[in-house]
């Protein structure tokens, strides 16, 4: 039998790039012949993706997986959490959510977690000849070594060569890489290989003295200096890029203001309008942010009553109907309960909050229930009759009212034929909402929406549809990476192991 080549990447904290790299060196070893698939033992994230099979896993394993040209499955991440509040999270395991744990709770819980990731490692040993593994934060957290799932624990069982990366770009990474490196014992320190340099900008050769310094100090080897791009669209694992959205000097014909929720999720149903020359996006958190909007979107959310809570407090909640007239409004999951006239949460699955008024935007009403909703979905959208494609991921069953136009029809969740009514619009079709995550990826349906507005405003229709291509996006990143590291290096640290 093949023996199973395995790498970890690991970084000196959160942010840095270890997703992202991940995913280009997926692109690279599947370029080269390998079968190789992604795998991040524990997860904590707000943006998830369903599998075909209905499992819920982080939004980057499956990036990682579309890298790689395969299906995104539950075992390449086995443990996802998403963060319900400061304290609490809800845990899904093999992707079925187990219920909301505090802390505490969940430091205990990991001792049974542990067979359940190694399992799931095993299980992708047998399918694939190369695993990338991903760390989480940074391996050197001394106050969560002890009960660690993720960073060297699993380097050590896989018995994984392991890169570190760290971001430049953050400042301090000369003493962020040593100082990660101090903190780890004798025994992981051989576990690391070598090192990665990430965003750089700026001429290399005036890194020539700190790589020296570096390497004599570490006695490891930097295998490459990643530069910071822009121009290669890969989504973000968990944090927006708002200095990106927001900073942005371009004018542009037609002006997205999307809703900065306290627990926002799945924001990544926002990408497929950066493909759209004349549309600018904005996240927006002050009532006057959105003048001159042409579209508000409230997107999903992990605490849909407390988020709410929130919308009105913040006076954003009168703003928002105060636009009605003259903007289009889209809810999206939590976004598409809050326009309704009430959420209630009975069983308490997201907050102590049991109920909240809504918009009342949608003459519909919305019950958090245990169970939760996760599919791939495909449909037909009812105003066009446009096919459409997505996924659910949701605790809410919304009630709507015989006066109010559905959006779409589910003619098939995961691989069963349905007849399903989803979301709700407006008689004039300027507010609406739905339960599907990644409808703009829908390109058709994406021009037609922009094209209402196009013509409301006197632009340029559009007469074709902007098709988003992911595999040039994931070339051009392997191109990116091949190029900044020292691939022979790295392929004799994967084939030597540990």
């Amino acid at each position: 039998m093949k023996k199973t080549k395995v790498l970890h990447v690991c970084g000196t904290g959160s942010g840095v790039g270890k997703s992202i790299i991940v995913a280009g060196l997926c692109r690279i070893f599947k370029q080269e012949g390998y079968n190789v698939c992604p795998f991040k033992a524990q997860n904590m994230a707000l943006n998830s993706f369903i599998t075909k099979e209905g499992g819920e896993i982080g939004r980057a394993q499956a990036v990682q997986a579309q890298a790689a040209k395969i299906q995104p499955s539950v075992d390449m991440n086995p443990v996802l959490m998403k963060p319900t509040s400061d304290r609490k999270a809800q845990i899904i395991v093999r992707g079925k959510a187990i219920g909301n744990m505090d802390v505490l709770t969940y430091v205990n819980y990991k001792k049974e977690l542990i067979k359940t990731v190694c399992a799931s490692y095993q299980r992708l040993r047998k399918k694939y000849d190369l695993i990338i593994m991903e760390g989480a934060g940074s391996p050197a957290e001394i106050n969560l070594k002890q009960h660690d799932i993720v960073n060297m624990k699993m380097a050590q069982y896989a018995k994984a060569p392991v890169i570190l990366v760290g971001d430049i770009d953050k400042g301090g990474v000369f003493a962020w890489l040593c100082g990660t490196l101090d903190l780890l014992t004798k025994n992981e320190r051989k576990h690391v290989k070598g090192l990665l340099i990430n965003k750089f900008r700026g001429d290399r050769r005036l890194l020539s003295s700190g790589i020296n310094f570096l390497e004599k100090k570490t006695e490891k080897k930097v295998l490459g200096i990643i530069p910071y791009f822009k121009n290669i669209r890969i989504p973000e694992e968990d944090s927006i890029p708002l200095n990106e959205y927001n900073n942005s000097k371009t004018t542009r014909d037609i002006t997205i203001s999307v809703i900065h929720l306290p627990h926002i999720s799945n924001f990544t149903d926002m990408d497929p309008f950066q493909k759209e020359k004349d549309v600018s996006i904005k996240y927006v958190n002050e009532p006057q942010q959105l003048k001159m909007s042409d579209i508000i979107i409230i997107p999903g959310t992990k605490n849909t009553l407390a988020d709410l809570a929130w919308l009105k407090k913040a006076n954003l909640a009168a703003a928002i109907k105060a636009n009605t007239t003259a903007t289009f409004i889209i809810g999206i999951c939590g976004g598409f309960q809050m326009l309704g006239n009430t959420i209630s949460d009975p069983l308490n699955v997201e907050s102590r909050l049991i109920k909240n008024k809504g918009l009342s935007l949608l003459n519909i009403t919305t019950s958090l229930g245990q169970r939760k909703v996760t599919h791939q979905i495909k449909g037909k959208e009812l105003s066009f009759g446009i096919d459409i494609s997505g996924y659910e991921i949701h605790h809410g069953k919304t009630k709507i009212d015989s006066s109010v136009n559905a959006f779409c029809e589910i003619t098939q969740r995961g691989n069963k034929s349905a007849k399903i009514l989803d979301g709700a619009r407006s008689q004039d079709g300027r507010i609406w909402g739905t339960y599907i995550h990644g409808i703009f990826d829908n390109d058709v349906l994406r021009q037609n929406f922009l094209n209402q507005i196009r013509k409301n405003k006197n632009l340029t229709i559009s007469g074709k549809n902007t098709v988003f291509d992911p595999d040039r996006e994931y070339d051009n990143l392997a191109i990116l990476l091949k190029n900044n590291i020292d691939m022979d290096c790295l392929k004799k640290i994967i084939d030597k192991g540990v």
